[in-house]
């Protein structure tokens, strides 16, 4: 039985510690802040960034270098046979595609998952590939069952501030502000590859609502099958407010009853682009 290393990025949210912890391997996403490099986890960390985030700092994300990619991809195969790597979804970064060119050139030992998670899906793709190598299965095989499973699962959030989004050139500045003055919090959605407009609505506590229903409704209509087999997980996410974050877990919790959910930070990529105070819900399929 050949050993497969699990490498994935921080994208996922999972810490350098949280990965010792696992047995599994975590790329750092680098950020620039006034053009001055910081790897996620390692010389950033998330009070930092939101600080810096707050503080109307110039910062842009970037893909990991070839040379950073290789680099670990060396180190880890000198003690595994095979390598599964879990990137984010190719729909929001280049860097799966560029994973997938360095890749040919490793002779069938380093398989590149593209299987459009990221965040706290992201995270549940690693969990299942750790399951599915401890089952003795081969790199080829978890790239193939992961990659089956890509567009099982659900992604929802809602933002503090249109501030980002107009920043970012998402929306214009006169529908930024005119969101602002009626209090228009959008909620937006990440269902395969890319981020998407899906509703809005008058107030955090409406937006909150609008996403278990639309939760609900994935479960009942995108995943009844899945549900009755205890084959989804269920997670709650946020953007640097953990005592909000708090109350968001209690109602996700209420509203599912019965039914585990984790929370977790959102991925820096995802918070860079919609700011501070973000809420998210979202689930994914795992592996049985």
């Amino acid at each position: 039985m050949k050993k497969v290393a699990i490498v994935t990025d921080s994208n996922s949210g999972i810490t350098q510690q949280e990965a010792e912890k696992a047995g599994i391997f975590v790329l750092p996403m680098p950020f620039f802040i006034h053009e001055e490099l910081y790897l996620e986890g390692i010389t950033l960390t998330q009070e930092e960034f939101y600080e810096k985030l707050q503080g109307d700092a110039d910062i842009s994300t970037s893909q990991p270098s070839p040379g950073a990619v290789t680099e670990l991809w060396d180190r880890v195969l000198k003690e595994y046979d095979e390598l599964v790597h879990i990137p984010m979804s190719s729909g929001l970064s280049a860097s799966c595609e560029s994973a997938m060119a360095l890749a040919r050139d490793y002779e069938g030992r380093v398989f590149v998952v593209n299987n459009q998670r990221i965040s706290v899906t992201q995270r549940q793709s690693v969990r299942d590939a750790l399951v599915l190598a401890e089952r003795g299965e081969s790199g080829a095989e978890i790239k193939e069952t992961l990659e089956k499973m890509k567009m099982e699962s659900s992604i929802y959030i809602t933002l503090e501030t249109l501030k980002y989004l107009k920043k970012g050139g998402r929306i214009t500045p006169a529908a930024a502000a005119l969101g602002t003055i009626l209090n228009l919090k959008p909620v937006l959605q990440i269902q395969g590859e890319k981020l998407d407009a899906f509703s809005k609505a008058r107030g955090k506590a409406k937006a909150r609502k609008i996403m278990l229903q639309a939760m609900h409704r994935d479960f009942e209509e995108r995943f009844p099958e899945e549900v009755a087999a205890g084959a989804m997980t269920l997670w709650a996410a946020y953007g640097g407010n953990t005592e909000e974050a708090q109350e968001w877990l209690k109602e996700i919790k209420e509203s599912f009853p019965g039914m585990e959910c984790t929370m977790n930070p959102l991925s820096l990529s995802v918070a860079c682009h919609i700011g501070p105070g973000s809420l998210a819900i979202a689930c994914a399929k795992k592996v049985v």
